[in-house]
């Protein structure tokens, strides 16, 4: 009985066609990426789309209510949320450029750079509620 569980072999990968694998993966990872680069920044951008066509929600109810749009976030109740550098998950700021009787400006900032080339992502959006890009990352 113990020498039929010495006899019979396990078909298995040993240590170097693993090894080799993984460095093949790597490889074609190391050649997709540059082409997912965009895709990856674009997906982050839709964070501070989303955040402005809420705030426009915001200080469009806000108008209907008090004839005027907000000055700051405390009065639409809006909280932002915590960033990156605040061990959060929000990869922009935002703040209320402009504010008036009849128009107002609310305008997403990166804080980090989603390709490295030094240069941040910028969305805003004004009473019309369609966000815009004014500098792409």
């Amino acid at each position: 009985m113990r020498n039929l569980y010495l006899k019979t072999k396990v078909k298995a990968f040993n240590l170097n066609e693993m090894l080799f694998t993984l460095a093949i993966i790597g490889i074609l990872l190391l050649l997709a990426l540059p082409k997912l680069l965009p895709l990856i920044s674009k997906a982050k951008s839709m964070e501070a789309q989303i955040q402005l066509k809420y705030l426009y929600n915001l200080q469009t109810q806000y108008f209907y209510l008090n004839s005027t749009y907000a000055e700051d976030f405390n009065s639409l109740d809006f909280e932002a949320p915590a960033t990156v550098k605040e061990n959060g998950t929000s990869n922009y700021v935002y703040e209320i450029v402009n504010s008036t009787n009849n128009q107002f400006k609310v305008k997403a900032t990166a804080i980090t750079d989603f390709d490295r080339d030094g240069i941040m992502n910028e969305w805003e959006i004004d009473e019309n509620g369609n966000p815009k890009q004014l500098v792409k990352d």
